[in-house]
């Protein structure tokens, strides 16, 4: 898949509502990945991961958020150090624990 073929292209959230429409591919160097630079409904603009991303056809459909699937898991996730609750953070698609400050 080109940039240009995405460019472009109706974002749909996983509910089926219209989350945007491509405006550009972009990455942030030191980090893997790209990720999609929409313009949303309330035209502003928003960064969606590639990895939120679970389908691209006539349209590109993407993933239930992982913060909504990850509150029931935060209480499986535990920091190895302090045992307290880790949290999921988005961004960096990583674990999180607030109180030693650190990635687990």
């Amino acid at each position: 898949m080109t940039k240009d073929e995405l460019v472009g292209m109706k974002v749909i959230d996983c509910n089926g509502n219209l989350a945007g429409t491509v405006k550009d591919v972009a990455f942030v160097i030191g980090k893997t990945g790209i990720s999609l630079s929409i313009l949303n409904k309330a035209s502003e603009n928003q960064e969606i991961p590639w990895e939120q991303v679970q389908a691209v056809g006539d349209f590109i459909v993407l993933k239930p958020p992982a913060q909504a699937l990850n509150v029931k898991l935060s209480e499986k996730h535990l920091c190895p150090t302090c045992t307290e609750p880790l949290n999921f953070i988005q961004q960096y698609q990583r674990w999180y624990c607030y109180r030693c400050k650190k990635y687990a």
